[in-house]
């Protein structure tokens, strides 16, 4: 299992090994032993997505402390155009995002931190999106940002028709008006020697 940091180091691409031959393949999609050496987590819930239609968005969303969760997306069928973006007041990368592709094929997964926002979108009809987090839902602490934030300046890959939202997604405010809900400190800046 390899672990690549992208252009926001906290946020990392999570690659398992494949081992292929005429019957399929193999892969270990998750140990909680090879990746504790690096990435600072404990999950505590799975979730599970179906969105339909291609061009579905799901985001951006966040919970607060004392209920911060982390995140390990994995898309299990489909692919999604994947987006953690940095809501730590502080941070030399505040209001930066990262993005990538995941699907069924690749088996890549992304780690989102506490302290990020994190939303994406179906590339194809009928996608399920998995993800571990290391906080239970928590109503009280769910937030959001706007999906098409200007400030934030997400190029979402969406049909002609544009995106299928949730009434919910279509009112979070923007990154501005969220205030300091995540103060960034020196220790997030630095993923576990392994």
């Amino acid at each position: 299992m390899d672990i690549i940091p992208l252009s926001i180091p906290e946020v990392v691409l999570v690659r398992p090994k494949k081992f292929e031959d005429t019957r399929g393949f193999f892969a270990e999609t998750f140990n909680a032993k090879k990746l504790a050496a690096t990435l600072p987590l404990a999950f505590v819930q799975d979730n599970l997505s179906l969105s339909r239609p291609v061009g579905t968005l799901r985001g951006l969303h966040f919970q607060t402390p004392p209920h911060a969760q982390g995140k390990l997306v994995r898309c299990v069928r489909g692919r999604i155009f994947d987006v953690a973006v940095d809501i730590r007041t502080g941070s030399p990368t505040f209001g930066q995002h990262v993005s990538v592709e995941l699907s069924g094929d690749t088996l890549d997964q992304l780690y989102v931190p506490p302290g990020f926002a994190h939303g994406f979108c179906t590339l194809e009809p009928d996608t399920e999106v998995s993800y571990k987090v290391t906080d239970y839902y928590a109503p009280e602490c769910d937030g959001g940002i706007l999906w098409n934030d200007p400030d934030i300046g997400i190029k979402w890959p969406l049909p002609p028709s544009g995106p299928v939202l949730s009434d919910k997604d279509t009112k979070h405010p923007g990154l501005r008006a969220i205030g300091e809900t995540f103060r960034y400190s020196e220790k997030d800046s630095a993923l576990r020697s392994a």
